[in-house]
């Protein structure tokens, strides 16, 4: 995927630089007295609490915690939206095919006019054209449906490609995150605070880092792999609206065809 592939070749080594940085600070006998200290349980617990980690998050956890309602909206909407029936409808087309064999236009265009499925829009937008253009081939009919379908199938992936901005922003805003912890824990331990060891304060704020780069990469995993679902579905979608398309403008072409050979023949 496109999404992965870009930040496996351009992310991965700004996110691994930093905490290589901050983990080579850290004395190894620190490392050691916090592996052998007993952890209380009340601490132990705590720790465990999804509010404390976004505490621990800093404020990389405000815009990731807003992406993340975004995404949450975003798959929501697509799964209300990208449907089947939103597209065309077997109904529709039975009526459609039984109308066109009647050769009436005038229904098909009313019953287009009642349904909202792309479709019945490509197909209203169709015999509109060749209503005011009765004359018009075959062929003008059919740049007039493709256009229209060409159009409603850019719409249909245009409308996902928020989930994929999503999960390339999501990491730079975790990378950003892991920055100014880094930076305030250097600062921290240069001002020289008094009562707290240079190692409590330097684990501070990797603490701080590692959170708000995990927060940002679950996101981008979870939008990404929402954008590959939906994409699929969508394209799903456009080869039924174009098989359903291709198979009316087939119809409407043999009844007009048929219309204008009897307005000949009563005309002799």
């Amino acid at each position: 995927m496109n999404v992965s592939s870009r930040f496996q070749r351009h992310l991965a080594p700004l996110f691994l630089a930093p905490l290589l940085v901050a983990v080579q600070l850290i004395p190894s006998n620190a490392l050691a007295q916090a592996a052998a200290a007993p952890v209380p349980p009340k601490a132990a617990e705590e720790s465990l609490k999804l509010w404390s980690l976004v505490e621990k998050g800093g404020w990389a956890m405000v815009p990731l915690g807003a992406l993340s309602v975004i995404a949450v909206m975003l798959a929501i909407g697509y799964l209300i939206s990208l449907r089947k029936g939103a597209v065309v409808s077997k109904q529709y087309v039975a009526t459609i095919e039984v109308l066109l064999r009647k050769r009436d236009l005038l229904g098909v265009l009313a019953v287009s006019n009642r349904h909202s499925q792309i479709v019945a829009r490509i197909v209203q937008r169709t015999l509109d054209f060749a209503t005011k253009n009765p004359s018009a081939p075959f062929e003008s009919l059919k740049e007039v449906a493709e256009a229209e379908g060409s159009s409603y199938a850019a719409s249909l992936s245009h409308r996902i490609t928020y989930l994929a901005d999503i999960g390339i922003l999501a990491p730079m805003v975790g990378l950003l995150g892991t920055v100014v912890g880094i930076i305030r824990a250097f600062g921290t331990l240069g001002s020289g605070s008094p009562g707290l060891s240079r190692d409590i304060l330097l684990a501070s704020g990797v603490s701080e880092a590692l959170v708000a780069t995990a927060a940002g990469l679950v996101l981008a995993v979870i939008s990404a792999t929402l954008y590959a679902l939906f994409r699929n579905r969508a394209q799903s979608l456009i080869s039924e609206m174009e098989s359903a398309t291709t198979h009316i403008i087939g119809l409407l072409a043999v009844a007009t065809q048929r219309r204008r050979d009897s307005l000949s023949t009563d005309e002799a």
